[in-house]
């Protein structure tokens, strides 16, 4: 349990509100697409692409599991098969899926299996959920891009699976990184990853988040 992490934390300010149910993803709007990302604590990955242009928006939330509805305890405690996750809409005229998957495999470490910085187990597994074939072929082939170009000094243990589901992830946890810019595991954790976001994509950077 990660009490000494996130969870902790977010228990911390966790209101009775947390426990009220909550529904899988809405239909996406016209004109729209959405891809589901993975990449551990899922405040720093919602924060990376709530500044990424041509996001609509981007809601934390679980994903990859069998129990339906689960909460942020549940999921901690490896009991739902879910892992923290990033629902993230997006207007494909302004940017791709593969501008996406550049700034996901840029922003984590997809060697470290189960497991991102300080929080270890299954909920933290670096995962790609896709919608459709298209995306599939997307990943599978930015993969293999990266690895025949031996840009990270290990193997890429990132699954590529098909979506099931995506439950959002309590009212606390939503734009948890621009309401608790200054907690200690956002400084030290979280806000590195914009910092290399602006750097490594400056034409992808939008100073202020979606909503």
């Amino acid at each position: 349990m990660r009490l000494a992490g996130p969870i902790g934390f977010a228990l911390m300010l966790a209101s009775p509100l947390a426990a009220q149910t909550r529904s899988p993803a809405p239909v996406t709007k016209k004109g729209t697409e959405t891809a589901v990302f993975a990449g551990g604590c899922f405040w720093g990955i919602e924060a990376v692409f709530e500044h990424t242009k041509g996001v609509i928006s981007a809601v934390s939330g679980y994903s990859g599991g069998s129990l339906v509805n689960p909460t942020y305890e549940q999921v901690g405690e490896e009991r739902s098969g879910h892992a923290e996750s990033v629902r993230v809409t997006y207007d494909p005229s302004q940017v791709s899926y593969r501008q996406l998957l550049e700034v996901f495999f840029a922003v984590h470490d997809p060697t470290e299996l189960n497991r991102q910085g300080p929080d270890t187990g299954p909920s933290y597994r670096s995962a790609i959920f896709y919608q459709n074939e298209d995306q599939k072929r997307a990943a599978e082939a930015y993969v293999a891009k990266l690895t025949a170009q031996k840009a990270f000094p290990r193997k890429i243990v990132t699954e590529i699976t098909p979506f099931k589901n995506f439950y959002d992830a309590e009212g606390y946890h939503q734009h948890y990184l621009t309401l608790h810019p200054n907690q200690p595991y956002i400084v030290y954790n979280d806000l590195p990853k914009l910092a290399h976001l602006k750097k490594t994509f400056p034409t992808l950077w939008r100073e202020e988040p979606a909503d």
